[in-house]
């Protein structure tokens, strides 16, 4: 079973990412990990954090030679800002003068929620680990996730499609998501130069009033067979599964997964895509789908029918909220004397969707990594992608 987990605080010494249960035998790359925290980094609208940071995932354990050995990878990625916090965040007693308390809560943070969960007299310490920095161990896990599916075929990549009120203006292909993906330079992610110019006004504006913006980000993963997942039990449903793993993103708070918006507007006969058959062999060689000869007349279900991955493109969006630290503070309360205030400021983003839509893609692959491995088993690479093989010749004789 594929498992992962993260430690470490925002302005702490290192980041941890540990994943479990990959199979011996995948190649992983630490330059490939590392082009996806870089990818993470970028964005206008970043804070100031993006200019001290240079993301770097050092393998501890489970990789040897480059490929996995059956046992827990284990990654540190070092703070670099950890040197202007390490007096202030002492593991030890250290010097309490030299404390940075957040004296006051932020709204749309988890600073007052956390402070009475924990009895926690101000909210440093909710800050340092609900931040968003914990997100850079997600990719580097991810990463590895996005190795392991690269062996199926499976790729998963994001782009934007809405910064504030400015919306992607058309449809995209996988094509433009790939080429997106292997930029030097990143502005909004977004496909569209126009529109993408027309959300970069969005965060100019908010830059200029010390607000901040939110939009939504797509994740698209191509080439998931069909049988993912299960309608059986509720908590098996693969739908279900990565609606969590996305809403899991801080700022998320909403998910789709495919026309599900637009869906509960419309009606039943045109939100369903209909299905039929490749009967010739020119209809089979145009098939979008390379595991069985039914098609599909469009994509509105996302890839997913019943908590199953269907073989179509599966596509998630991710509703970012706009970033809750802001230059212009909202009203907010004192720990200590409970008297009203602005609330706390710390260096923070303005725009954070591209970034968002990184980290979703991170999360999806490892919920698709996760439930492949539970589909198709094995130990050892080559077991895996027998059963893998084994199954898709199942599909073409179906």
């Amino acid at each position: 079973m594929l498992r992962f987990f993260t430690a470490g605080e925002s302005h702490g010494e290192a980041l941890i990412a540990n994943v479990s249960g990959l199979p011996a035998g995948v190649p992983v790359a630490e330059a490939t990990i590392d082009r996806e925290l870089w990818r993470r980094q970028q964005g206008y609208g970043r804070g100031g954090r993006m200019k001290i940071e240079r993301d770097h995932a050092r393998i501890l354990s489970g990789v040897r030679h480059g490929l996995t050995i059956g046992s827990p990878i284990a990654m540190l990625l070092e703070n670099r800002d950890w040197q202007n916090w390490s007096e202030s965040l002492p593991v030890g007693q250290g010097d309490s003068e030299k404390h940075k308390p957040v004296k006051s809560p932020r709204p749309g943070h988890a600073d007052l929620a956390g402070a009475l969960k924990y009895n926690l007299p101000e909210a440093r310490y909710i800050l340092e680990r609900a931040s968003a920095r914990e997100t850079a161990a997600r990719v580097a896990a991810g990463a590895v996730a996005k190795q392991l599916l690269a062996t199926l075929d499976i790729e998963v990549l994001s782009h934007v499609v809405q910064v504030g009120h400015e919306r992607l203006s058309r449809s995209v292909s996988f094509a433009e998501l790939q080429a997106l993906a292997a930029r030097e330079e990143v502005l909004l992610n977004c496909a569209d130069e126009e529109s993408e110019q027309r959300m970069k006004a969005e965060v100019d504006a908010v830059l200029r009033t010390g607000d901040t913006v939110g939009g939504i980000f797509e994740v698209v993963a191509r080439n998931v067979p069909p049988g993912l997942g299960t309608y059986a039990n509720w908590d098996e449903r693969l739908d279900g599964r990565l609606a969590q793993a996305v809403m899991s993103i801080q700022a998320v708070k909403a998910v789709e997964i495919g026309d599900g918006v637009l869906g509960a507007s419309s009606f039943g006969t045109s939100a369903q895509d209909e299905i039929g058959y490749a009967r010739t062999a020119e209809e089979t060689a145009a098939l979008a789908s390379k595991f069985t000869k039914f098609t599909r007349a469009g994509n509105h279900a996302g890839g997913l029918e019943g908590g199953i991955s269907n073989g179509s493109d599966v596509v998630v969006r991710g509703h970012l909220k706009p970033i809750s630290t802001l230059r212009r503070p909202l009203a907010s309360v004192d720990f200590t004397t409970r008297e009203p205030v602005k609330a706390a400021y710390e260096r923070s983003d303005v725009c954070a969707v591209p970034a968002a839509g990184v980290v979703g893609e991170a999360m999806v692959a490892l919920t698709l990594a996760a439930a492949a491995l539970e589909k198709f088993g094995g130990d050892s690479l080559t077991e895996l992608r027998r059963n893998y093989e084994g199954y898709c010749e199942q599909l073409r004789n179906f």
